[in-house]
């Protein structure tokens, strides 16, 4: 019995030797990727919550990805230990994951553009935006799309590739907002009293911030009246309120000081007498 197991390793010793370190490796390879992967979803999510860059709905999603690149490249290591041929298998995979792609080709765009919003975090949940013809205030920003309240309270999902693609405009981000009042005055009026009375609606007016500091000044001199501005900056949310209350307070004031909001008017000089031709 002896001698037939020791004839039988003296055959197969090499292969049995080629085997075990085959199946050494491979467990090796695939402890590696086990425990490459858990430290990698422990670091990202100790990055974030240490520095706070990501959304909380991306996280769960990059640690995905990252687990699973981790466990496909061990996967093909372990294969290639094993003398399978991997390059028509990563060759298969490839033409499958492009036409993968070309049919979802929309669809991955949003993914990809609702990732990098999720990173750069241009907007927030709560903030009130301006994107294309979008307007309106962030509920919700996912993967594929974001959903938006407007201002007279339309419910709008946008797709993620079309905020995007365009200009992103966010009112809320730096908690100030400049509103600009513009109102017209007789060129009879006197200049400086219609800027005092801009002045002194400053100072009744609490919500004005300090800084930067109000200004009233000479916008234009235009075709019908001298254009003067009164310019403010105040809190996002009190500005719309207070936008609008300083319009009805700058038209009372204007009139309470004897001055004089003109009608737009063109004077039209009529000459008497014959035109000259064409020829004349």
């Amino acid at each position: 019995m002896t001698a037939k197991i020791a004839s039988i390793w003296e055959m197969h010793y090499q292969w049995i030797l080629d085997f075990g370190y085959k199946v050494l490796l491979t467990v090796v390879v695939l402890a590696a990727s086990y425990l490459a992967a858990k430290a990698i979803r422990r670091s990202i999510t100790r990055a974030n919550e240490r520095f706070e860059r990501l959304d909380a709905t991306l996280v769960p999603v990059l640690t995905a990805l990252a687990t699973y690149a981790v466990y496909a490249l061990g996967t093909i290591i372990v294969l290639d230990i094993l003398g399978v041929n991997t390059a028509s298998i990563i060759t298969v995979l490839g033409a499958t994951a492009l036409a993968i792609g070309l049919a979802l080709k929309d669809t991955l765009g949003n993914l990809a553009a609702g990732i990098m919003l999720l990173i750069l975090r241009p907007f927030r949940a709560g903030d009130l935006i301006k994107c294309g013809t979008i307007e309106g205030t962030v509920e919700e920003a996912h993967l594929f799309t974001t959903k938006l309240q407007t201002i007279d309270g339309l419910f709008v999902e946008a797709p993620n590739s079309e905020l995007w693609n365009n200009h992103i405009t966010n009112f809320t981000r730096n908690g100030k907002r400049r509103m600009d009042i513009v109102v017209g005055i007789s060129y009879s009026d006197s200049i400086d009293k219609g800027l005092e009375v801009l002045a002194q609606l400053v100072r009744e007016e609490p919500r004005f911030l300090n800084e930067p500091p109000p200004q009233a000044m000479v916008k234009a001199l235009s075709d019908s009246c001298v254009e003067i501005q009164l310019r403010a900056w105040t809190s996002v949310d009190d500005y719309w309120n207070t936008y609008f209350d300083q319009n009805r307070r700058v038209k009372l004031a204007i009139e309470a000081a004897g001055l004089t909001i003109p009608f737009p008017q063109r004077d039209v000089h009529v000459v008497s007498g014959n035109m000259p031709g064409p020829s004349q």
